[in-house]
């Protein structure tokens, strides 16, 4: 029996294991220098495993300790708020006009209640706050507002709304006949007159001693309900005027500052109600008489 030659096999058997080095062993990937391409151009990685990372033999490094969280802050007892006035400046309304009136039953406040709070209404409340040994603020706590009841009575409506804060006395002579606006300089007021009675009566302030009022026998020769003087831009409303730019007319300013201030020449009533009134009953031509 023939043996059989063994240079046929082992090409055969080489062939077989190179087919299975190249379906098992390898894997594509992009070209490198070192690399071969095989004969489609497709280049083949070696297949020697990545080297395990590098160990440092420094000690590992302990994490940052956390920030406690703050804490609020504690005192042992809480600082009292401070109350609530019942009334400060730039109030308005019945109270005012009643802490007013109560106030001058003390002889603390010298005018007539205007229901504004304002800064004669505050010197006069720190009087009292003096007298009872609180602190000057100027404005009314409930307690000084009990402290001011117990010591004043319920004042009447008289009180609260008296014709002016002075006295009319008795109207000029050219007053007493016809329908005349009647403005005293003596007492600051000026009186609605008609044959004789005097319908109304209401608070006036004049102009400074650089522009005064002018004094003398007029009549009114132009009315204006929402008048804006045309050289100082402020507001005139119920405007009557009598000498030349010279008219009565509400003033805000006066209702809030009272005396304190002054007008360019013009007579500010501080009732805005009142002159409202007069302003609705005077006609062109009605006489006005302003002396002293």
């Amino acid at each position: 029996m023939k043996r059989s030659s063994g240079r046929g096999t082992a090409p055969a058997v080489a062939a077989v294991l190179m087919v299975a080095a190249l379906t098992v062993g390898c894997r594509p990937v992009t070209v490198t220098r070192t690399g071969a391409p095989d004969s489609k151009g497709v280049q083949f990685a070696p297949t020697t495993p990545a080297p395990p990372p590098l160990r440092s033999h420094a000690p590992p490094t302990a994490p940052a300790p956390r920030a406690a969280a703050p804490q609020p802050h504690r005192t042992a007892h809480a600082a009292p708020r401070a109350a609530t006035p019942l009334m400060a400046t730039g109030a308005r309304g019945a109270q005012v006009r009643e802490l007013q009136a109560r106030l001058g039953q003390l002889g603390l406040f010298d005018r007539a209640p205007t229901g504004y709070y304002a800064a004669v209404t505050a010197t006069a409340v720190r009087a009292f706050q003096k007298q009872q040994g609180l602190p000057r603020t100027g404005t009314v706590q409930p307690a000084l507002w009990s402290a001011l009841r117990a010591r004043t009575h319920r004042p009447s409506r008289a009180d609260l709304h008296p014709a002016t804060s002075r006295p009319v006395g008795t109207p000029d002579p050219r007053c007493l006949t016809g329908r005349v606006i009647c403005i005293s300089k003596r007492s600051n007021t000026l009186a609605w007159v008609v044959d004789g009675r005097i319908v109304s009566a209401m608070d006036v302030r004049f102009g400074s001693q650089y522009t005064p009022t002018r004094e003398g026998t007029f009549a009114i020769t132009f009315k204006s309900r929402r008048h804006v003087s045309t050289l100082y831009h402020t507001a005139m409303p119920y405007a009557m005027f009598f000498s030349g730019g010279q008219a009565v007319h509400y003033s805000a300013d006066f209702a809030a500052r009272g005396y304190t201030g002054a007008s360019h020449g013009c007579v500010n009533v501080r009732d805005k109600a009142k002159v409202a009134a007069l302003f609705d009953a005077v006609r062109k031509g009605t006489k006005v008489v302003v002396y002293h």
